[in-house]
């Protein structure tokens, strides 16, 4: 397992660069994504930063001069398309909150979660 790891190391310190590196793009230009989101839901997270992520790919399209023509293929118009409403604000129960934050801190469901992405990165290279 000890390649499996080295290859796990190098696929991590790339990826976590890129992260690093879109994500101070998005928290120079949106307030929203400095803020605390210890207690906020997934989805509402995801949502905030797929946003930030299209509205600022719309800006650098337009600094650029490439305007995006947003009209759907099938109709020749704006696509009326909502997506369903997603709960907003804290989990239903604290007790949520505290198991996640416990799981979050716990060295053992930590060193879990990397020996399956560790294996997950090998498996995915052929190994």
């Amino acid at each position: 397992m000890g390649d499996g790891r080295v290859l796990f190391a190098a696929k991590q310190e790339s990826a976590r660069k890129d992260e690093e590196r879109a994500f101070g793009v998005l928290q120079s230009q949106w307030a929203i994504v400095k803020s605390l989101t210890r207690f906020w839901l997934k989805e509402v997270i995801a949502d905030v930063m797929y946003a930030c992520s299209i509205m600022h790919n719309m800006i650098v399209e337009q600094e650029a001069g490439h305007i995006t023509d947003w009209v759907d293929d099938v109709g020749g118009s704006s696509s009326s398309t909502t997506t369903p409403p997603v709960t907003r604000g804290l989990p239903m129960g604290f007790n949520e909150v505290l198991v996640r934050q416990t799981s979050m801190c716990s060295q053992q469901d930590h060193t879990a979660l990397m020996n399956n992405m560790i294996e997950e990165v090998w498996k995915r290279n052929g190994h």
